[in-house]
């Protein structure tokens, strides 16, 4: 593992979080009904909005102060919301009623960003996203992802059905348009010119507003901006995989003034603590269930991971989870996590990670003892991995 990245300095404000479990407990007190029916919008830094959803008069919610931090020339919120999990991937999908709750939640606490993906499902994420999202659509970001093809399976990224997966795309979820457009995989038997090119011409139709890439090369991330500005570059990146530092994706993205977003930034939920060498996974319906890393065996052999990330919470006042997100957020100010859960509980505690600081102490501290881990296990399954650039 590589430990001697710079180190950065988040400008988050002063600590105030608790151990895991304390801080479920107090959430679960002091907010349960505020996760039922919530209501109030949180004020962003840098932006207020005055829109309202439901009628609970719990004012606890808007504790959290969201700033916001720019992709490329697009701003969204420090911390954005992965929706995947909610209907897909990580177990069985979670009932439909409680998946609006949770995202219309996260936007009332400031979240503006949401990440779906039409093979998400396969098109029920985008679905959910686009029916929680769509009374306050001129308030978010919405990013979504092509590059499948559904049908008969493998990549595709062909202009042609590019511009037939976006019609899809807006109509489920309920836009004319789509803020940020990701290629989900870099398709090898189409070239990334001819993609931008298909993109440059939703553009010009105002379908698209902007468009990204997900897991490719700093060499094809070169290619394509060179034909048009790529906003944001999503990959996975945490304190457990640290690719993207030594693979010169984050050195392109600073060089050319493109945002990066972190997908599975608690490591797929490993780093919360919660997935125990125990804890069974659906073979059916849980991706991580055949992924090595997600292997008894090796939950078991990353537990020192687990044990540093509890005492440095224990003394930052934080859970586990917290201090995963606040170091993502002390990288580069262009970088934005986007952590997913399906449980409000959850979503409170991974919010409140923007209220924790790391001091270049903290972060030497960090690296030096993560230095020490190995981290056992690859991230995904070798068939996932081969359509990884």
């Amino acid at each position: 593992m590589e430990t001697n990245h710079k180190t950065r300095v988040s400008n988050i404000e002063d600590p105030n979080g608790l151990s895991r479990q304390s801080f479920l407990e107090k959430a679960a007190l002091v907010g349960a009904s505020l996760f039922t029916v919530p209501n109030l919008i949180a004020e962003s830094s840098n932006q207020s909005r005055g829109s309202k959803i439901g009628n609970s008069k719990d004012q606890s919610i808007s504790k959290n102060k969201m700033k916001t931090r720019t992709l490329g020339t697009l701003k969204v919120s420090e911390l954005g919301a992965g929706c995947m999990s909610i209907s897909a991937n990580y177990g069985p999908p979670a009932d439909k009623m409680q998946g609006i709750r949770l995202i219309r939640s996260a936007f009332e606490k400031g979240v503006t960003f949401f990440d779906t993906a039409e093979v998400y499902g396969p098109y029920t994420n985008e679905l959910l996203v686009g029916e929680a999202l769509s009374p306050i659509r001129n308030e978010v970001v919405i990013a979504t992802k092509f590059g499948f093809d559904l049908e008969v399976g493998g990549l595709n990224s062909k202009p042609e059905h590019i511009k037939k997966a976006v019609e899809g795309s807006l109509k489920r979820l309920q836009t004319d348009r789509i803020d940020l457009y990701y290629q989900h995989r870099v398709d090898p038997n189409v070239p990334i010119e001819d993609v931008v090119g298909a993109i440059q011409d939703l553009i010009r139709e105002g379908k698209v507003l902007h468009y990204g890439l997900s897991e490719a090369s700093a060499k094809t991330i070169r290619r394509a901006n060179a034909v048009h500005q790529v906003t944001a570059v999503q990959t996975e990146y945490s304190l457990m995989t640290r690719d993207p530092e030594n693979n010169g994706v984050l050195d392109i993205c600073e060089e050319l003034d493109i945002g990066f977003v972190p997908w599975g930034p608690v490591g797929m939920g490993y780093l919360t603590g919660k997935i125990k060498p125990n804890v069974v996974l659906d073979q059916k319906t849980d991706l991580r269930s055949g992924f090595d890393r997600f292997s008894p065996e090796n939950r078991k052999a990353n537990l020192p991971i687990l044990d540093f990330l509890k005492r440095f919470g224990k003394k930052k006042g934080a859970t586990s989870a917290q201090i995963a997100l606040a170091w993502l957020l002390a990288q580069k100010s262009w970088i934005v996590p986007i952590p997913g859960t399906r449980k409000m509980d959850h979503l409170e505690e991974n919010l409140a990670s923007i209220d924790i600081q790391l001091t270049p102490t903290d972060l030497i501290e960090i690296e030096a003892e993560f230095s020490k881990i190995k981290v056992y296990g690859g991230r995904m399954n070798e068939m996932q991995m081969k359509i990884v650039e």
